[in-house]
């Protein structure tokens, strides 16, 4: 896991791509979850390198000509190794090759690299975790079908 200290030009940035989804796609901004996901998908750019492409199946392309989907989460707090990462059931058909996971903190101070996964193998380890359900480790009840693995789970990047 990597701290990244979160840095005004990336919030900046963060909002730009807002902006430009927005204006691209007339989708209406949903506000925090939006731009923490954009600053996740920056924090992923500085860790792992490549082109911030922002597509629907990806992201990021890396130097190798792979491609990400970061998944962010937003946070109060520092994330353990035990917690996990999730992808949602309908996001299973994006066409990336591996998934890179993010914690960013709600006052948009700090970020969290978890660490990244190739897609297919992070769906033969991953546990599905249906609508309803409750999660035994931290008794949240899922809100939607979803693959979660937890943070020990992933590929760490060399530092």
């Amino acid at each position: 896991m990597i701290t990244v200290d979160i840095t005004d030009d990336m919030v900046i940035q963060a909002r730009h791509k807002m902006l430009e989804m927005g204006l691209l796609h007339q989708s209406i901004l949903n506000g925090g979850g939006t731009l923490a996901g954009f600053i996740g998908e920056h924090v992923a750019l500085k860790v792992m390198g490549g082109k911030w492409l922002n597509t629907y199946d990806y992201d990021i392309m890396l130097d190798s000509g792979k491609t990400v989907d970061v998944k962010t989460k937003q946070t109060s707090v520092p994330p353990l190794n035990h917690y996990e990462c999730s992808v949602a059931k309908l996001n299973t058909k994006q066409k990336c090759d591996m998934y890179a996971f993010v914690r960013v903190k709600k006052d948009l101070s700090t970020a969290w690299f978890l660490g990244s996964k190739d897609k297919t193998e992070y769906f033969k380890e991953a546990t599905l975790k249906r609508k309803g359900e409750t999660d035994g480790d931290n008794n949240f009840v899922v809100r939607a079908d979803c693959y979660n693995m937890a943070i020990t789970e992933l590929d760490q990047p060399s530092q």
